[in-house]
């Protein structure tokens, strides 16, 4: 799939979250392309939430050799893994799990000794005509 792979390295920080997705936005279109945004904020909330803001991490976003897209985000807190849990019709946080639960192909958690990494398999979205030009690593904020 062209426009793949990204990756990008960068502090979890609340202002992240609009900047990967405009960046994600700019690069992919469609439905699925929703779903891939969606599940990106997701994982990103999560380490905000659970690990702490200012966390380093890494994104990359790259395609499987079935067709998918495999979103992973490592952070350096191998004991903070993540729960699916439920949420009562009143409860205010807890959904991003059953989110990425709901849209995700399939996902999952790997964990090594100074890091962990929770990825998930989506649909691949259309690739934006723009987003053809010649794609590389880089750091959030400079593509």
């Amino acid at each position: 799939m062209s426009g793949l792979p990204l990756t990008w390295e960068f502090l979890a920080v609340p202002q992240a979250v609009p900047e990967v997705r405009r960046i994600l936005r700019a690069r992919f279109a469609g439905d699925d392309a929703d779903d891939l945004v969606l599940c990106v904020s997701e994982l990103l909330a999560n380490v905000i939430t659970h690990v702490g803001e200012r966390t380093p991490v890494s994104l990359r976003v790259t395609a499987t050799p079935s067709g998918r897209v495999r979103v992973a985000l490592s952070d350096p807190a191998p004991a903070v893994w993540p729960v699916l849990r439920e949420s009562g019709p009143d409860g205010t946080s807890g959904r991003g799990l059953q989110l990425l639960d709901a849209v995700a192909l399939r996902w999952g958690v790997e964990q090594a000794p100074y890091r962990k990494t929770v990825w998930c398999e989506l649909r691949a979205p259309k690739v934006r005509a723009a987003a053809l030009r010649p794609a590389g690593a880089g750091k959030l904020g400079t593509e």
